[in-house]
């Protein structure tokens, strides 16, 4: 069996790179700095250069000789300045990259979300019959993404996976979080409690691999996926503070400075490479107080089960940033 994974230095691709190396023939990663990926499976305790990794252009049209029989599209970008870069990379590349597919390629597309928007009002948690009403530039590419998929390939065995927030190891987003629950002072975006959903990557791993190999048990939909437990903003501030045994006071941000903080943030460089999530565009998404899905429906046709806990999930990623000397 061969395997197609773009994102394979990414958070996501990452993890899931260290699962599929042990299970596939071939494992056929495009990536734009070769030296970045063999620095991290060494750090991983992995040989550098497996036998079994062939290295891929970033350019789809080299892609077709690898005849891949499994084929994961999670490389995409996440946070930017503008539009074009969004829907450049996470449409157009992306679309490129399923053309260069094989018909018989079960493919599972990572999308996210922001392509359906937060909760609506009066639910307690959005579902796939819901509407989509993304909010950013992100969640607009991800759902323009996804009916181009449908309108073009209707015949393709590809699932297309909606995960909310992702936690876990090898998570350079969160690092900001972890280093500011070490303070005495910790800041939380607005005035009201926010509730959300989430998911250990270990989990999002799991149900990768499983839509993989249960192609007759899935529609091809899109399918929201999520831990039976939801957490509130609170609640994740105080235990990642539980990680690094700190303790502190949790201090709401008004959202006018919130905005404030997110124009500046688009204004100086310095602060972008800190604060990456905070752009005025993304920032959008932190105004709504639920983020909450329901990841029943997928649960139910394919068996897949989350099993990983918020404690031990944000353990990992704690233990992961101390042996990388991150905090």
């Amino acid at each position: 069996m061969r395997l197609l994974l773009t994102g394979a230095t990414g958070f996501v691709g990452r993890n899931l790179l260290l699962q599929a190396l042990p299970l596939y023939e071939t494992v056929g990663v495009p990536v734009r700095s070769v030296e970045k990926l063999r620095k991290q499976l060494a750090a991983e305790g992995l040989d550098p250069s497996p036998p079994n990794l062939q290295i891929l252009s970033s350019d789809p049209a080299n892609w077709r000789d690898l005849h891949p029989d499994h084929a994961i599209l999670g490389a995409g970008i996440l946070f930017a300045r503008t539009r074009e870069e969004y829907f450049s990379t996470n449409v157009d590349w992306s679309l490129q990259g399923v053309r260069s597919l094989p018909e018989t390629c079960q493919t599972v597309v990572i999308s996210s979300l922001s392509a359906g928007g937060p909760t609506p009002e009066n639910r307690a948690a959005r579902t796939e019959i819901d509407s989509d009403q993304p909010l950013t530039w992100y969640g607009t590419s991800k759902v323009t993404l996804e009916k181009a998929l449908r309108a073009e390939f209707p015949h393709r065995n590809l699932t297309i996976l909606r995960p909310p927030m992702i936690l876990g190891p090898r998570d350079t987003a969160t690092l900001p979080l972890f280093r500011m629950a070490g303070n005495f002072f910790r800041l939380k975006p607005g005035l009201k409690t926010k509730t959300y959903s989430f998911l250990a990557v270990e989990d999002l791993v799991d149900a990768i691999f499983t839509a993989l190999n249960s192609p007759s048990l899935l529609p091809p939909e899109s399918y929201y996926l999520a831990a039976p437990k939801t957490l509130t903003d609170r609640e994740l501030i105080a235990a990642v503070a539980a990680c690094r045994q700190a303790r502190g006071l949790t201090v709401p941000l008004p959202q006018p400075a919130m905005r404030l903080l997110s124009f500046l943030v688009d204004a100086i460089p310095a602060l972008r490479d800190q604060l990456p999530s905070l752009t005025r565009d993304r920032a959008k998404e932190i105004w709504p107080s639920r983020w909450v899905c329901d990841g029943t429906r997928f649960s139910s046709l394919s068996g897949w089960h989350p099993h990983r806990k918020l404690p031990e999930t944000l353990e990992a990623a704690h233990e992961y940033f101390q042996r990388e000397g991150l905090l």
